[in-house]
């Protein structure tokens, strides 16, 4: 019996965690293409290489047993996640490093904490208020520490850019709880990324727009890699996880997004952090991993 409650954990476990790796390494992925494509633009393409995907099974997605209201919760996870999340970390991106806005991500399972304890009841003690208050600390901090300069012109306006996506996400986490015990996750998946292609469709002049010299395989292959990959698989991996587990412990998870964008960040960016900015990454880390801590 043991080993079998292992397994039905284990599954939904490992799907968060690829979703979780997939997320973090999005971060230098969309750097590198926002280098050469307008943020809009650059959406629109990963979320309509991902819609493409979904054509073969489009069938079995269609959402049946609507109950009255469920149009609405629907509308709202799709605004959460991709819209919003989208429209302000891609602006976020612009203004700060892949590495700072990763650790700005950090303090999302505080956030679905305190709003787990607001609308679905679930406990919430004075440890992980504690922690709140120090990852937000620790974020104004980083803030403070970092120098404009090219990697980063405008980093607060950048972190607080991220700030909102995470606000964003930290809604779709709560909807999608409630949503994914009546419908398939995966119907679910199709109405984030075709309601998402039908938002920033203002996004395909800028497409048309840009320089042919910019298309290059790399290029190419980021857009194959943030669409079906991130945009589709990641998602739809991670709301196959949260159905069988609980929100809470699913958020924990998300604590990974800032230690891989960072090392890929050092690899492929070549970002650095400066020691106060590590001492305030630091604090973030601390609050975070306080907040969870259940002993």
């Amino acid at each position: 019996m043991k080993q079998t409650t292992d397994i039905k954990q284990f599954i939904p476990m490992t799907s968060i965690l690829a979703a979780v790796i997939l997320w973090g390494s999005s971060f230098s992925a969309m750097r590198i293409v926002l280098n050469n494509l307008d943020p809009m633009g650059a959406i629109f393409l990963r979320l309509f290489l991902a819609s493409l995907c979904l054509i073969p099974f489009i069938g079995k997605l269609v959402p049946r047993k609507l109950q009255k209201g469920d149009w609405k919760i629907l509308g709202a996870m799709v605004l959460f996640q991709p819209c919003l999340y989208f429209l302000f970390e891609s602006r976020a991106l612009i203004y700060t490093t892949s590495s700072q806005a990763a650790i700005v991500s950090a303090c999302l399972p505080l956030m679905v904490a305190v709003a787990a304890w607001i609308f679905l009841s679930e406990a919430i003690n004075i440890k992980t208020i504690v922690g709140l208050v120090l990852s937000i600390t620790g974020v104004a901090l980083l803030t403070l520490f970092q120098s404009q300069g090219i990697a980063a012109p405008n980093p607060v306006l950048g972190n607080l850019l991220e700030l909102g996506a995470m606000v964003s996400a930290c809604g779709y986490m709560i909807l999608v709880k409630q949503l994914s015990s009546r419908f398939n996750t995966w119907t679910l998946t199709a109405m984030q990324v075709i309601g998402g292609t039908l938002f920033f469709l203002p996004g395909l002049p800028s497409v048309f727009a840009a320089d042919p010299a910019i298309w290059s395989p790399k290029l190419i292959l980021l857009l194959l890699f943030l669409g079906p990959c991130v945009s589709l698989g990641a998602f739809g991996l991670y709301n196959q996880g949260i159905r069988a587990i609980s929100i809470s412990r699913a958020s924990i998870c998300i604590n990974l997004i800032p230690v891989i964008a960072i090392i890929l960040g050092w690899v492929f960016l070549g970002e650095t952090l400066n020691l106060k900015q590590g001492i305030a990454a630091g604090i973030v880390i601390f609050g975070v991993v306080l907040s969870n801590h259940k002993s």
